[in-house]
């Protein structure tokens, strides 16, 4: 009974209070039905933009005569804000960049590097950077780019492509060494994929063309000279 009586003088002294804030209320309320009908819209808008890239996506993939570039790329414009976007714009620059166009792969890499420098996608855009660069017969900059991947992005399949080019780059340039010490981390770190056992192929060719180091023999102790007793004359 006290619990009810509680609850009605509690009624009692909020009402006047709704009453003289009715308008408030009311304004308050559609204020905040609006809000959450614009946020489950634009909730709702993200995914169907979500599927209809990757449904535009999939089209390009299965089209005639094979995906283009550009194709991939109108997708990527069309649907920017998606992560099918974002991985039309990849397959596109892959796209120009399987056609030999290595210089306009380069551009779009860089560019999606560019908008996207901590994306999903950006260790894949900046290695396309370093594989447009090396295509180009600029091995010095694609080597460079290549150590920028290697340093800056933590996907194995990423690393491991990077580490694998500079050792291609070293072993060109008469760095057999330095291409050993990669070829060799590589197929420690991917022993089971195709990328480490092509590493292992490429290390046992290279040991076989470094010489192994000379073993230097150890000092040997040399004996002091020998000195001859003076002679004693007879008494």
């Amino acid at each position: 009974m006290q619990a009810q009586d509680t609850t009605t003088l509690f009624l009692l002294k909020l009402w006047p209070w709704v009453e003289a804030n009715k308008n408030r209320l009311i304004g308050g309320t559609v204020i905040a039905a609006v809000a959450i009908f614009l946020i489950s819209f634009i909730v709702w808008r993200g995914g169907q933009n979500e599927i209809a890239a990757g449904q535009a996506v999939t089209q390009v993939a299965f089209s005639g005569g094979g995906p283009s570039g550009d194709a991939y790329l109108k997708v990527a414009a069309q649907y920017p804000g998606t992560m099918a976007g974002q991985r039309a714009w990849l397959q596109g620059a892959a796209a120009l960049f399987d056609s030999g166009k290595y210089a306009e792969a380069q551009t779009q890499f860089q560019k999606f590097l560019d908008g996207h420098p901590h994306g999903e996608f950006s260790g894949q855009a900046a290695l396309g950077v370093a594989a447009s660069l090396d295509a180009q017969g600029k091995a010095d900059l694609a080597a460079g780019a290549y150590q920028r991947v290697i340093a800056n992005y933590s996907d194995a399949l990423v690393l491991n492509a990077a580490k694998f080019a500079v050792a291609r780059i070293d072993e060109s340039q008469g760095k057999l060494n330095d291409a050993l010490v990669l070829y060799q981390d590589i197929a420690t770190t991917d022993s089971g994929g195709s990328l480490g056992s092509e590493a292992g192929m490429r290390l046992l060719e290279l040991r076989a063309k470094v010489p192994a180091p000379v073993a230097t023999p150890p000092p040997t102790a040399t004996s002091a000279p020998t000195v001859a007793a003076p002679l004693k004359s007879a008494q």
